[in-house]
């Protein structure tokens, strides 16, 4: 990726993100409710009509819709994200402290689905119409179908009740408690990612340059080793990033089921509460991750596959 073109998507991530901004200020400042009232019942106050007055003068909310929108983006370029209503905190700092901690289930359920994942899947298609990859696809079909909330369920009442091997209590993000989350949105992810890298090896099976390797005389295993592995990383990799996005922004259920404080239950909780300035620093928060992880994606195309370097 050369200057212009990096340049070029930087650009873009900041069109983004400004659309995305105006969009959530303009859907929080038309919900229900009154962010000054709000504000003063989390803090134990009763709203009178002279406190609301005031309360609403000193966040601004007596000004115009843009004159508001415009000094809020103005913070955020700062870098300032205003003070959780609920919680009494800076946005930002509660952002960063809940990030590690999806992170962290994020990153230990991708590397456990990959080693479930890739596995399966050169197996299903080396075995192509065998029992095997009859085996491999009904597990597909049924990790598909099941949902991640009713898979956790299950296992807390399996291996937290029953066996009592793993906290149900929940709410630390400790090694034990790590184990059931990362497992039950590993297997949930390991479904599809079997069935993408089963037609992606397929794929490249029937590609000339692996019956030409063949007819070198060159081992099955060498010809998957050293030439249809990285073929199929070039696709994974992508689906590896936007995954890593998804599972940052997309883990409230599981995470809400196993009482694991990350961002997921915090915005949920921040919804139900009408914090505000929470909602909205979350959602450009992961908004910037996004499509940040989409840019070293796309970075690392040219390192996987020389051919599209001169591209990118």
């Amino acid at each position: 990726m050369n200057g212009k073109s990096f340049f070029k998507k930087i650009l873009q991530i900041g069109i983004v993100l400004f659309g995305i901004s105006f969009l959530t200020f303009a859907l929080i400042y038309l919900s229900p409710g009154d962010p000054a009232e709000i504000m003063l019942t989390a803090c134990g106050n009763i709203p009178t009509p002279e406190l609301l007055t005031q309360t609403r003068i000193e966040l601004g909310l007596d000004k115009p819709f843009l004159t508001q929108y415009g000094e809020w983006l103005l913070k955020i370029c700062k870098g300032d994200m205003g003070y959780s209503y609920s919680l009494k905190v800076p946005v930002w700092g509660k952002l960063i402290s809940n990030f590690f901690i999806t992170f962290k289930l994020a990153v230990a359920s991708l590397i456990l689905m990959v080693i479930i994942s890739i596995p399966l899947g050169i197996l299903a298609a080396v075995n192509r119409n065998k029992k095997i990859d009859y085996f491999v696809r009904g597990f597909t079909f049924i990790g598909i179908s099941v949902p991640s909330f009713w898979l956790g369920l299950i296992f807390l009442s399996i291996f937290g009740v029953k066996l009592k091997l793993v906290p149900i209590a929940g709410g630390t993000a400790n090694l034990k408690a790590l184990i059931l989350p990362a497992v039950t949105l590993a297997l949930a992810m390991s479904a599809k990612y079997t069935r993408q890298v089963r037609t992606t090896v397929l794929d490249e099976l029937r590609q000339e340059y692996v019956t030409g390797a063949r007819i070198r005389g060159m081992s099955e295993r060498i010809i998957m080793i050293k030439h249809v592995l990285p073929n199929v990383l070039l696709p994974l990799v992508t689906l590896l990033g936007l995954s890593l996005g998804s599972l940052l922004s997309g883990t409230a259920v599981v995470e809400i089921v196993y009482n694991w404080p990350g961002m997921g239950s915090m915005a949920v909780k921040a919804i139900s509460t009408h914090d505000y300035p929470l909602v909205q620093g979350y959602v450009l928060f992961i908004a910037l991750f996004y499509m940040l992880i989409n840019l070293i994606v796309d970075g690392s195309y040219k390192h996987l596959d020389p051919r599209l370097g001169e591209k990118h």
